[in-house]
């Protein structure tokens, strides 16, 4: 079991260095990728970070658990307190709860998720 919680661990992390790369990618020029993909990988490590906190949760639960936890980081974008507004204002703040609701980063989230799911199946870690 430990073995299985350190990959997921070592794929949330790859993940989590994709999207922040993903940031920092002035060399693609396709403006939809550097809209959306870091969205999409923002949920991905999401999915991942529930593998790793439960690992022996089923892949269908932990997709349930990540597209609840994205969904409501994305519903909370609505509220504008200043106290969660200084939160947001700092780097880690930004990344983690966002700025503002967007119906297309619920459908990135969507498709993140869906994503960490195929890759988890094609790793096979799960398998018995």
């Amino acid at each position: 079991m430990k073995n299985k919680r350190l990959k997921y661990l070592l794929l949330t992390l790859f993940v989590v260095m994709l999207g922040l790369l993903s940031r920092k990618m002035s060399a693609c020029t396709l403006d939809f990728v550097k809209l959306y993909l870091g969205d999409v990988l923002w949920a991905m490590m999401v999915y991942f970070g529930c593998r790793f906190l439960f690992v022996n949760m089923r892949k269908r639960v932990a997709c349930v658990l990540a597209l609840v936890f994205s969904y409501l980081i994305e519903i909370s974008q609505l509220y504008h307190a200043p106290w969660i507004d200084a939160i947001r204002a700092t780097a880690l703040g930004g990344l983690v709860l966002g700025f503002g609701f967007l119906w297309s980063d619920i459908l990135c989230y969507t498709v993140g998720v869906l994503l960490g799911i195929i890759v988890d199946g094609l790793l096979g870690w799960s398998r018995k």
